[in-house]
């Protein structure tokens, strides 16, 4: 994760049945270097800019823990209280798409739907 401010873009997440395939072409398309992140059983791809390495983006396959997202690039914005920002997500209108899930020891996100129907993640450091 890149190290950002409460309100930043922390992280920006494509998910799509091919994930191969995808980082090749983002590759090719934008200069992007993959570099893979083991899954276990599959490898996931870490997107990172040439020259300095600099992670960019994800690029992940629709099993395990991200079956169910559908294939848009999924930014994830930095809160400070995961908590206090899915009640006000309930409050203001919005849905909750996942539940919280971890990312990596004590980090954590939820996938939300806006009032208007725009999809993205809320992500909180530990």
């Amino acid at each position: 994760m890149n190290d950002n401010k409460i309100g930043d873009m922390a992280w920006l997440d494509l998910t799509v049945d091919d994930a191969d395939s995808l980082k090749d072409f983002y590759s090719e398309v934008i200069g992007w270097k993959s570099e893979a992140c083991s899954m276990g059983d599959y490898n996931d791809y870490t997107m990172t800019r040439p020259g300095d390495g600099h992670a960019q983006a994800g690029v992940c396959h629709a099993k395990s823990v991200n079956a169910d997202i559908p294939p848009v690039w999924m930014p994830y914005f930095l809160v400070a209280d995961l908590d206090a920002s899915i009640a006000a997500v309930v409050a203001k209108g919005g849905q909750l798409i996942t539940p919280v899930k971890s990312m990596g020891g004590s980090d954590t996100y939820v996938m939300i739907k806006d009032p208007a129907g725009a999809i993205c993640a809320l992500y909180c450091k530990k």
